[in-house]
């Protein structure tokens, strides 16, 4: 190490070691508050440059659910609130319902208003990696807390200075030093005006888990998974929503994933929270969704100088159904008309409306819509056999619907009767199929969320080269008769005489790799005399015993 000299004009002065300490102290807390500014996430602020093309609800549009969750923010749940207050109300809904437009125009409100705390919007396809994970999720609610009054600011500051290693601690530490202390602070000044407010987290579904552990080296600790840095999210949220100095109240909206659900399970939590919010289940959207459409394809006619007659007759109609009341669907068709390039909007319209058209265009008029179906599809543990599975229950729906509970679709597709398939495959499906209550499986059927769903699984062009979702249609029928056949093994009589129907058995058979069993003589017989006004049971009797001539002297001799 060179030497190094100090005190060139000074005599007799020796030192071995010379410790040098530097302490800058800032005015008015503008330091830490600036290191606080570098650990935010600033693009999931609501009103960030980033958000500025994000989904915003048309005026006039989506009005009821505003009102109600505005009501809820001021006045909490009314006479019905107990001594404690519920401070943390889910919003959920299907993908493509419409949530991040809705949190995003109750949070413009709020912050006209003088009623919002701080918001973040998770996004999942954003190029800020901040979005997409925790890591600034405490600091940017702290950072936007600290700009309501100037003594939450300095209290937030001081704690900063006290903790400076705040910054890499866990969730729940930042939230205790940046957010709770700070506003018990506060709250023993009783000369202070209340806070209020709402802070809204959206898509906390989207948020990916950090990995803290180089997964290469052997015995390393398994990687953290998406739900658990979602979950630790709402624990954190759960816990400041209990601290009698929070007064925000906390929206949290998500698709009805998993780990949502059991969180927000009554049963599962000692803490009430306020009833949920579900957008398919609470609201009828489609007055707004005709709304949203006349109001677009007007701009677009003065837009391209197109006649008034335009769009021809029906078109909403068909649109606003095929919608199936998720507002993605028509947003994404205006989006593709305003942007397109190379086709006419009157073709890509064209095209959109006649479901299964063979028009040609040069490019996939859906493609975000089909982007959204893969994303959701691939965070099946299978998605091939997910997809498998959405389409035979369809099927089974469509064809015997007095029989296609829940309950007996898992006795039919689970290729064990006691096991736990439906749940391992569709349970991060929620937000396209809506799965019925373990309660109710016995009398309620799977129902569908979209009905262009379907058409995205139906078409190769759209879901078979890199989703690799696509099935023909034959292919279904197979993998229904397999698994037919293993209920055949199983002896679930109503299936075999009415499943059948379903499936197209000159392809299926022919394909399968399962063949039916060969049970006792006197089981079959018995299950035709029971059954003897059905030809299809005739048709099964003659495929599982190879002797027909042997089965028709056995009818003969009971004669």
């Amino acid at each position: 190490m060179p030497n190094l000299e100090f005190f060139n004009s000074s005599q007799g002065v020796q030192a071995e070691r010379i410790k040098f300490v530097t302490h800058i102290s800032s005015h008015a807390g503008v330091g830490p508050l600036k290191e606080l500014e570098g650990h935010i996430s600033a693009g999931a602020i609501y009103d960030s440059d980033e958000r500025c093309d994000a989904p915003k609800c048309q005026p006039e549009t989506r009005v009821a659910v505003q009102d109600d969750l505005y009501d809820w923010i001021l006045h909490g749940d009314g006479a019905s609130e107990s001594e404690y207050p519920k401070k943390i109300k889910w919003v959920t809904g299907p993908a493509g319902c419409g949530k991040t437009a809705i949190m995003g125009s109750l949070a413009g409100r709020c912050a006209a208003n003088g009623v919002l705390g701080a918001t973040f919007f998770f996004a999942s396809w954003s190029a800020s990696i901040d979005r997409r994970r925790k890591t600034a999720f405490v600091t940017t609610l702290a950072s936007q807390l600290a700009e309501h009054r100037e003594d939450l600011k300095d209290a937030i500051s001081n704690a900063i200075e006290k903790n400076p290693s705040v910054f890499k601690k866990n969730l729940h530490i930042q939230m205790e030093i940046l957010v709770l202390s700070p506003l018990r602070e506060l709250a023993l000044q009783s000369d202070r005006s209340q806070l209020r407010g709402a802070i809204i987290i959206d898509g906390v579904d989207e948020c990916e888990a950090e990995q803290y552990h180089d997964g290469s080296r052997a015995n390393s600790p398994p990687a953290r998974t998406n739900e658990q840095d979602q979950l630790e999210i709402l624990q954190v949220l759960q816990a400041a929503s209990s601290d009698p100095s929070f007064p925000f109240r906390i929206l949290i909206a998500s698709r009805p994933e998993r780990v949502f659900r059991t969180f927000f399970d009554p049963r599962n939590t000692p803490t009430p929270f306020s009833h949920k919010l579900d957008l398919h289940e609470d609201y009828n959207a489609d007055d707004d969704i005709t709304l949203f459409l006349e109001v677009q394809f007007t701009r677009l006619c003065r837009r391209y100088n197109f006649p008034p007659s335009w769009p021809p007759p029906g078109t909403i109609q068909t649109l606003v159904k095929n919608a199936s009341g998720q507002f993605i669907y028509p947003a994404t068709v205006i989006r593709i008309l305003e942007t397109a390039h190379r086709d006419p909007p009157e073709a890509l319209l064209k095209a959109i409306v006649a479901t299964g058209a063979t028009l040609k265009l040069t490019s996939n008029p859906l493609e975000q819509l089909d982007a959204l179906y893969t994303h959701i599809l691939e965070s099946s543990p299978d998605p091939l056999l997910s997809v498998r599975w959405i389409r035979s229950i369809k099927e089974l729906n469509e064809y015997v619907p007095d029989l296609s509970w829940a309950s007996n679709v898992h006795l039919f597709l689970q290729t064990e009767p006691e096991s736990n398939e439906a749940e391992h495959l569709l349970g991060n499906l929620h937000s396209l199929i809506c799965i019925p209550p373990p309660s109710d499986q016995v009398t309620t059927q799977y129902d569908f969320y979209h009905k262009s769903l379907f058409d995205f699984l139906g078409d190769p062009a759209r879901c078979g080269k890199q989703q690799k979702l696509y099935l023909e249609e034959n292919e279904i029928h197979v993998f229904m008769w397999d698994r037919f056949v293993q209920v055949c093994m199983n002896s679930f009589l109503g299936f075999l005489t009415d499943v059948p129907r379903a499936v197209n058995k000159a392809w299926a058979i022919p394909h399968s790799k399962a063949h039916c069993t060969p049970a006792s003589t006197a089981w079959w017989v018995s299950l035709a005399i029971a059954h003897k006004q059905d030809d299809l049971i005739w048709w099964i009797f003659q495929i599982a015993h190879s002797s027909v001539r042997a089965v028709l002297n056995l009818f003969q001799s009971m004669d």
